[in-house]
């Protein structure tokens, strides 16, 4: 997502065309989750025009679709995943990973479809993983067995963290829907990989946010200080304010990291003037 009705005009500059959109949206964040190829596959153009308007450092983690993870649960994906993976070609270096997020259904009884579809992809692309099964948090065994099959695939797990959100009963709509949604699972931060991906989903209120995310400052910082080279996704329930947010969370790692790259500066959303 790199658009958002609440960011129009307040963050980014409102009306924007189509071909300009993401590279606003760049500015602010250097990393996007890709949640519209997890509904569609979009066309090679689109994606064309995704990379024309990022630099080749930006991070695109574009989630496989959901007929591939959802629908047919990896498995006889080899038409839908060959589109896909054409489609996503123009993006180059900017994809970061591929994002194979699984329902919450999809147990420790499937961890062998899931180990044999990793054995298929090609190698050009790293490949990160989002489970939501409870077990996978708490069965000690089924923890083992899935982070043998990513550590042989040299995937990463993905975590959804909303410890913080849940920690508390909402307080706004946008909250009391969130609450309905999303995975509740207990918090995990062990890196597989030398690229860890981490979503955390904070409350509306910004205090509580920052407060849900001080275990994370901890783990990132102790994940540049390995050498490496991680990513991370901030959201709340209504999203309005994240842009901001994710770029707070930056400084404060970058507070205790100084070599960390500064983030460029967002676009102005109104045109300079002479008075």
């Amino acid at each position: 997502m790199w658009t958002h009705r609440s960011w129009q005009g307040r963050l980014l500059a409102h009306p924007l065309p189509p071909t300009e959109r993401l590279r606003h949206y760049a500015r602010w964040c250097t990393a996007v989750e890709g949640n519209t190829t997890f509904y569609a596959t979009p066309s090679r153009d689109a994606v064309a025009s995704w990379a024309q308007q990022t630099d080749p450092g930006f991070r695109f983690l574009p989630k496989l679709p959901k007929l591939v993870t959802h629908e047919r649960r990896l498995a006889d994906v080899d038409e839908p995943l060959r589109a896909f993976l054409d489609a996503i070609e123009p993006l180059g270096p900017r994809t970061h990973a591929l994002w194979i997020q699984l329902p919450g259904s999809f147990g420790p009884a499937d961890v062998p479809t899931l180990a044999r579809f990793l054995r298929r992809l090609p190698t050009s692309h790293r490949y990160a993983v989002e489970v939501r099964h409870p077990a996978f948090f708490t069965d000690p065994r089924a923890t083992r067995q899935i982070e043998g099959v990513l550590t042989d695939a040299q995937a990463e797990w993905i975590p959804f963290d909303t410890t913080a959100f849940f920690a508390s009963p909402p307080t706004s709509d946008a909250e009391r829907d969130a609450w309905t949604r999303k995975p509740r699972l207990p918090l995990r931060s062990r890196a597989l990989t030398d690229r860890p991906i981490v979503r955390y989903l904070g409350r509306d209120d910004h205090g509580r946010t920052v407060e849900g995310w001080q275990h994370w400052i901890d783990v990132v910082v102790g994940w540049l200080r390995e050498g490496r080279s991680p990513t991370m996704f901030v959201h709340t329930p209504d999203n309005a304010d994240a842009p901001l947010l994710a770029r707070r969370f930056h400084d404060d790692v970058r507070a205790r990291v100084p070599s960390l790259e500064v983030l460029p500066q967002p676009v102005p959303v109104e045109p300079a003037t002479l008075f």
